[in-house]
C-alpha cells in the first residue's frame, strides 16, 4: 500500500489548539468495523457501548515535561527534547541547533525560549544515531531538572507555547509512570466521575505501560508503507493485564484498548489465539492493512494525522475505505481533531481479526 492512500485533506481550523473546558465533554464518533456506519454521539456515551464483560486497557504512562531551552557554552542557542530517561542523571534528546554539539559539549539551560540561562546545565556525552546522549554533570536527578524548568512538550501541529493548564489536561487523570514525552491522547477524555460511573457498571480495567516517544509525530518517509521503519518505545505488559485478558476472554468479554498505544502493547505482547504473555521492553511493531488482531476487539482512539502510522493502525482495525468515509464525516459535522480534539470508538472488521 502507498502513503498516499492514507491521506485525507484536513481543514486547519479544525486542529484543536485547546483542551475543552471540561476534560468529559468531547464528542464521541462510533463506526462499526463491519457495516461501516457511523453515529455521532457524546464521550459520556461510553457506557452505554460497553457491556460488564468488557476490559478496558488504559496505558498509564505519564507525560515528563520533556522541553528545554538554553544555549551551548559557545553562545549557539538550543532546544532540548527529552526522548528517553536512560538512568537517574540520563537520558536520549533531539537536540535542535544551527550545529550539532560534539561531545563534551555544555548545554547552558534557561526557564523559558530566548531568556539567559541560569545555574541549570546539561553534558553532551555522545551520540545514538539521530539522539543525544546527555547526563546532569554532577550526578543530580534528571526528573528533578525537568520538574523544575522543562516544559510540556505539545505536539508540533499545536501552534502556541505551553501553558499552566497543559501541565494537567495534557495529560490523563490515571497517568502514574513518568516517561513518555507525548500523552496517551485517548485517555484525555476520562474523568475520574467517568471511571467511577465504568467501575459501578461492572466493566473492568487493566493498565500497561507504554512510553510514548517523540517519534509517534515523525512522518512516514517511504512511499511503500512496507519500507516504513518504526520508532521504538518502551513498554510493560505484566502478570496482572495477561490474567485480566485471559478472564475476558473466559467471561466471553471484549478486550477494549484505550488508544493505539494501548493496542500495539497488546499486539506486541500477544502469543496467539487472543492471549498475551508478560512483556517488558522496547517495541517497534507497525500495525498496516492486512495486519490480525489478535488481542484487541474494540478501541478509543482520537482522530489521527493524515499519511501517519496511526491512522493506518485504525484502517487496519475498521477498515481504511470506512476510516476514512468516518473522517470525512467528522470533518462535514466540525469535528475537533488531534491530541485536544474528539474521539472515536470502533469495532474491527471481521477479517481484521485472527481466528480465536
Amino acid at each position: 500500500m502507498r502513503k498516499s492512500d492514507f491521506f485525507y485533506d484536513l481543514p486547519p481550523e479544525l486542529i484543536a489548539q485547546h483542551p475543552l473546558p471540561e476534560r468529559g465533554a468531547s464528542r464521541l464518533l462510533c463506526l462499526e468495523g463491519a457495516s461501516g456506519a457511523v453515529a455521532h454521539r457524546r464521550f459520556t456515551d461510553l457506557p452505554e457501548l460497553l457491556r460488564p464483560e468488557d476490559l478496558l486497557v488504559f496505558n498509564n504512562t505519564r507525560v515528563i515535561p520533556a522541553r528545554l531551552w538554553g544555549q551551548k557554552s559557545s553562545g549557539g542557542r538550543v532546544e532540548i527534547l527529552i526522548e528517553r530517561l536512560t538512568g537517574v542523571d540520563t537520558a536520549l534528546a533531539h537536540i535542535r541547533s544551527s550545529k550539532s554539539p560534539k561531545p563534551g559539549t555544555t548545554l547552558l539551560l534557561a526557564e523559558r525560549e530566548g531568556e539567559e540561562p541560569g545555574p541549570w546545565q546539561l553534558e553532551v556525552t555522545g551520540r545514538e544515531g539521530a539522539l543525544f546522549c546527555l547526563r546532569t554533570p554532577d550526578g543530580s536527578p534528571l526528573p528533578a531538572l525537568l520538574n523544575q524548568i522543562g516544559h510540556m512538550p505539545l505536539p508540533p501541529y499545536i501552534a502556541r507555547e505551553d501553558e499552566q493548564l497543559d501541565q494537567s489536561r495534557y495529560q490523563t487523570v490515571y497517568a502514574e509512570k513518568e516517561g513518555a514525552v507525548a500523552a496517551p491522547t485517548a485517555g484525555l477524555h476520562f474523568t475520574d466521575s467517568l471511571l467511577a460511573q465504568l467501575d459501578a457498571q461492572g466493566v473492568h480495567r487493566a493498565a500497561v505501560t507504554l512510553h510514548v516517544g517523540a517519534g509517534t509525530f515523525q512522518p512516514v518517509r517511504t512511499d511503500n508503507i512496507e519500507d516504513h521503519h518504526m520508532h521504538a518505545e518502551y513498554l510493560e505488559v505484566d502478570e496482572q493485564v495477561c490474567a485480566a485478558v485471559e478472564a475476558c476472554r473466559a467471561r466471553g468479554g471484549r478486550v477494549v484498548a484505550v488508544g493505539t498505544t494501548a493496542v500495539r502493547s497488546l499486539e506486541s505482547a500477544a502469543c496467539g489465539k487472543g492471549r498475551v504473555a508478560p512483556m517488558t521492553g522496547d517495541t517497534d511493531i507497525f500495525i498496516y492493512p492486512g495486519y490480525r488482531f489478535r488481542v484487541v476487539d474494540a478501541l478509543v482512539t482520537n482522530f489521527h494525522l493524515p499519511e501517519s502510522t496511526l491512522v493506518m493502525l485504525v484502517s487496519a482495525f475498521a477498515g481504511r475505505e470506512a476510516v476514512l468515509a468516518a473522517y470525512a464525516e467528522a470533518i462535514a459535522q466540525r469535528y475537533r481533531f488531534f491530541s485536544y480534539g474528539d474521539a472515536m470508538f470502533l469495532t474491527p472488521r471481521p477479517d481484521s481479526l485472527e481466528p480465536r
